[in-house]
């Protein structure tokens, strides 16, 4: 199966690192977000990587050019203009003959099992909510200890990571994100499936936070 990675976008909230460097770049424990994930997807069997770039683009292609023991193909799908996630997916998907593929969020850094989530199709791979923050435990009106970070049980939140079938391309936007366009369509018509995930290790990097985070993690995650 092939693999498509999104990594079209800006990643403003990571100014000023992001004026200088397109945010595939951005290092986690001394490798790039895109090498973490090219070497997640080979990990699981991945052959043949599909790469939608735009911003600074040609720093990713070159640091991909320079690394010669991927073994994995990769291709890109350029966006000359923002496409956003439904419109990137609908471009790049151009160049795929299979039944189905996988799609993952170009920041996001995981040990989610693809062939789990190859079960069913239109899937949506899916993790219990986290508080980002320290929680009360209280009785009544007095706080009788301290949690941090929790997971809300049967709270499910959307991983980034998607098992789509190669006709779900046609009701994709030209441009505009598949998570406020087909998605919500493919759900009231019962044709969008999740599959859970339970203690996995998982991170967006979307701030230094979990830059900081995921760097003491990351090679537990990925090998």
């Amino acid at each position: 199966m092939k693999a498509i990675i999104l990594s079209g976008g800006r990643g403003k909230r990571l100014k000023p690192i992001t004026d200088y460097i397109p945010k595939p770049l951005i290092t986690i424990h001394n490798k790039p977000i895109i090498e973490w994930q090219i070497r997640y997807l080979k990990n699981h069997g991945i052959k043949h990587v599909i790469i939608c770039i735009g911003y600074k683009n040609n720093q990713i292609k070159n640091f991909l050019k320079s690394k010669k023991n991927f073994g994995i193909k990769i291709e890109y799908s350029i966006e000359k203009k923002p496409l956003g996630t439904g419109g990137a997916i609908k471009k790049a998907a151009k160049s795929i003959k299979d039944k189905s593929f996988f799609v993952l969020n170009g920041d996001t850094i995981t040990n989610i099992d693809l062939k789990k989530l190859k079960s069913k199709i239109n899937s949506i791979a899916s993790i219990e909510l986290r508080t980002q923050f320290g929680v009360l435990i209280t009785q009544k009106d007095k706080i009788k200890g301290f949690s941090e970070k929790k997971v809300i049980n049967d709270l499910w939140m959307n991983a980034g990571i998607y098992h789509l079938s190669k006709n779900i391309t046609k009701d994709l936007p030209i441009k505009g994100n598949i998570e406020s366009t087909t998605f919500p369509k493919y759900a009231r018509i019962g044709k969008l499936n999740f599959i859970k995930f339970r203690n996995v290790k998982w991170y967006s990097i979307d701030s230094y936070k979990d830059i900081e985070n995921c760097s003491k993690e990351v090679e537990k995650i990925i090998k």
